[in-house]
């Protein structure tokens, strides 16, 4: 018993000595890594990546009404409040399903909204929810218009908001990841606020009011423009759902010539201010540096909480890592860390603009490679990667589409000076658009072909990398095997 004693203490002694020892290989190596890599230029701490501080009477977030319609949470905030700026009220199946979308080249129909508000209008149940309709029918335009009209004292407070300059989340970043939940109302709002000003500006334009219609597509990108600087993927990828809506009323105004070539102009300068590659390495950067804090606070604390939705109640799980060797955490931060330099980072080139769908294969199964070698020292940095391969195609899509949107502005102007269209890119520079953008996927010219009856078709080769003539993807991700396509819609 005695000889087994001092065996088993000599055992245990071994292990601490061995685990101690890894340790301080993983903090070693990570701390290496670091010195080396904030030599050139990178940095890991929340601090370079958290947006900086504004005066809160200078922040856009910060404006009472704001605050109070992006958060339903707020204990003053009454019902007519939260649905602010709500236009998807009583049965869903009553809700309009023919919206608008230029991707596939369709116009918002008016006149579903039309009879939307007047079914809400003559139901019973809705009266409280209902828009005001005119008695009898009248052109869509107008009748959209006058549904929407009880907000037009909101949208004259979130036009005041939005001359604020600066835009800052009020929220506690230094908290880490968990401050993605406080975020998410914010986001939501923000969302809802896009989808009413998008049927409002398509309203205005149909109704000839092109002015106001430019005034709300101004707030449009403002309201962009006010998630730019946070350092979460997912913010970054609702500013891209936002461009979407802004880019629609655009795209309408240009299929009815609704714009004038003043219009046009400051449509383009704005456009040209979109520049999702670099925001993608903003939001790369940034999930970094909260994936390795995350990290760092399991190894302090040794727990991480989760939320657990498996029985439905969403509710909050505390993982314990009490045993679990530091060694595990320093090692995951350094495959994070990695994973971001070797691929994340790689898949967009900012000097030649071009997001390579090649490259996002290679390093697709590059990792995938990395999966079949389990390996807990790479387990939490492997299981982040397919979100991030996934979300460079929106990146590349929502450059594209400001890309393609701004060149379609200048063949507006081009048509309103000749009274058609050219028969190639090439003539609109320099008078109509100061330098053309290429296509982002390969770095050659955006294909475009002037049709017939004033139209024209204008195309990147799209994320499969080939030349279909024009032809759009079909399926859930569509984006994904045909090209991405500008095309007016027939007269």
């Amino acid at each position: 018993m005695r000889r087994a004693l001092i065996a088993f203490i000599a055992l245990i002694t071994a292990v601490g000595i061995l685990i101690t020892e890894e340790n301080w290989r993983g903090k070693r190596a990570f701390e290496n890594y670091k010195r080396e890599a904030e030599k050139k230029g990178e940095r890991f701490d929340l601090a370079a990546v958290i947006p900086s501080p504004v005066p809160d009477d200078q922040n856009f977030f910060k404006d009472p009404f704001v605050a109070r319609t992006l958060n339903p949470f707020t204990n003053n905030v009454g019902v007519a409040d939260r649905d602010e700026f709500n236009i998807f009220r009583g049965d869903s199946e009553n809700w309009p399903a023919r919206d608008g979308s230029w991707q596939k080249g369709n116009v918002t129909d008016l006149e579903e909204w039309q009879q939307y508000f007047r079914k809400l209008a003559n139901s019973s149940s809705n009266k409280a929810d209902a828009f005001p309709v005119p008695t009898k029918p009248g052109l869509p335009a107008a009748d959209v218009l006058l549904g929407l009209s009880p907000f037009d004292a909101a949208v004259e407070k979130l036009h005041a908001s939005a001359l604020r300059p600066y835009a800052r989340l009020p929220l506690n970043y230094e908290s880490g990841f968990e401050v993605v939940g406080e975020m998410l109302p914010s986001l939501a709002g923000m969302k809802r606020y896009g989808t009413f000003l998008k049927l409002r500006t398509v309203a205005e334009l149909q109704n000839g009011k092109s002015k106001k219609a430019l005034a709300d597509v101004r707030l449009l990108f403002r309201l962009t423009d006010s998630l730019r600087n946070q350092p979460f993927l997912i913010s970054h990828l609702v500013r891209l759902a936002m461009v979407s809506l802004t880019i629609q009323p655009v795209y309408e105004g240009l299929a009815q010539h609704r714009w004038s070539d003043d219009q046009l102009v400051e449509l383009e300068r704005r456009l040209v201010q979109l520049d999702f590659l670099t925001d993608y390495q903003t939001a790369l950067r940034g999930e970094r540096a909260f994936a390795i804090d995350s990290l760092e606070r399991q190894r302090i604390t040794r727990k991480q909480k989760i939320v657990d939705d498996s029985s439905g109640t969403n509710r909050v799980v505390t993982i314990s890592y009490r045993f679990t060797p530091s060694a595990f955490f320093y090692q995951n931060e350094l495959a994070v860390a990695r994973l971001h330099e070797q691929f994340a980072l790689l898949l967009v080139d900012l000097n030649a603009r071009i997001v390579s769908p090649a490259a996002t294969r290679k390093a697709t199964t590059a990792v995938q490679e990395q999966m079949k070698h389990y390996s807990p020292y790479k387990m939490i940095a492997l299981m982040t990667f397919t979100g991030i391969n996934r979300s460079v195609i929106r990146f590349a899509e929502g450059q594209n589409s400001a890309d393609l949107a701004r060149v379609a502005c200048a063949l507006e102007r081009y048509f309103l000076a000749h009274g058609n269209y050219p028969e190639s890119l090439e003539l609109l520079a320099p008078q109509f658009i100061e330098k053309l953008p290429h296509d982002v996927i390969n770095g050659q010219p955006l294909k475009y072909r002037r049709g017939t009856n004033g139209r024209y078709i204008l195309y990147s080769v799209g994320w499969n990398e080939t030349d279909d003539g024009g032809v759009r993807g079909t399926g859930k991700h569509g984006w994904e095997n045909g090209d991405w396509v500008w095309q007016l819609p027939a007269q």
